[in-house]
């Protein structure tokens, strides 16, 4: 395979791909944070309105029970799928991909003095050693949480 093809049909593809990945988990993080801390400053006001009832039901405590539960909610699937670790990881990885691609193209750094095969062996390897890396580091991620949140639930089962 020539560089360019592995640049087009390897190296490229993944680089859209942690970015999409990237700016998905981005996005989701974001949104969950913003919702756990609003939900989080309403819950004290919403606290010390005047208690209100319609079809006597009490309105204000039912409205403060449903945000009090959906910011647990959300804080805890945040716990599960780590969407700011993934974030983190997926962009650090697809930056990194593109700085060695330019660095491969321009023939700086480790790729200056290298003849043609070489250069693209190093190339190569450094690229793949990155993916291995992201998908080891993502693994680890969910692997440590799954664990995490099963002890919780064997604990807490024995209680």
């Amino acid at each position: 395979m020539d560089p360019e093809k592995y640049i087009s049909e390897r190296l490229e593809q993944y680089q859209n791909w942690y970015d999409a990945k990237a700016v998905v988990a981005k996005r989701k993080y974001l949104g969950m944070r913003a919702f756990s801390v609003v939900g989080g400053g309403l819950v004290p006001v919403l606290v010390n309105i005047p208690q209100q009832t319609l079809w006597g039901l009490p309105i204000v405590q039912i409205v403060v029970t449903v945000i009090s539960l959906l910011v647990v909610i959300v804080v805890s699937l945040e716990s599960v799928y780590h969407y700011r670790e993934q974030w983190k990881n997926y962009r650090s990885t697809e930056q990194l991909l593109g700085h060695e691609k330019f660095m491969f193209r321009t023939r700086v750094g480790r790729y200056q003095n290298l003849d043609d095969a070489e250069a693209f062996k190093q190339f190569v390897e450094r690229v793949e050693d990155a993916i291995y890396a992201e998908n080891s580091a993502t693994l680890n991620i969910m692997t440590t949480a799954s664990e995490s949140s099963g002890k919780t639930s064997i604990s807490q089962q024995g209680q």
